[in-house]
């Protein structure tokens, strides 16, 4: 395990835990999963009102406590990724921009497209 930025692990291919949290990133911005969050906030208002047993108490904070840490996680993950994203696309975008400028356009104007996937859209 390495502590690196996670678009620079593995070159050009993802990881298992980087597929894994983009999963986990479209799953937690779905109804579905608010509604889950719903469920389970409703669930803990619940057993306070009900007046249950300290430990069903603790275990509804600890449930929501590890999907808290859960999606801290994954939401920092996706962060990473779309900021070292935008940076990429700005310095190919800056390079192609200084070739056109030298009346040159060369290898920066093929990476300018090969990052903002020119060639995918037609």
């Amino acid at each position: 395990m390495t502590i690196q930025h996670p678009a620079d692990r593995g070159g050009d291919e993802r990881g298992r835990f980087e597929r894994f949290a983009e999963t986990g990133s479209r799953f937690t911005s779905s109804p579905l999963f608010f509604a889950f969050c719903v469920v389970l906030v409703s669930l803990t208002v619940a057993a306070h009102v009900a007046g249950l047993a300290s430990e069903w108490l603790l275990l509804a904070g600890d449930t929501m406590t590890a999907v808290t840490l859960l999606l801290l996680a994954l939401l920092k993950n996706s962060e990473l990724r779309s900021e070292r994203a935008i940076q990429r696309k700005l310095d190919a975008i800056a390079a192609a921009l200084l070739e056109l400028q030298e009346h040159a356009p060369g290898e920066a104007h093929e990476d300018l497209k090969r990052v903002i996937r020119m060639e995918d859209e037609t």
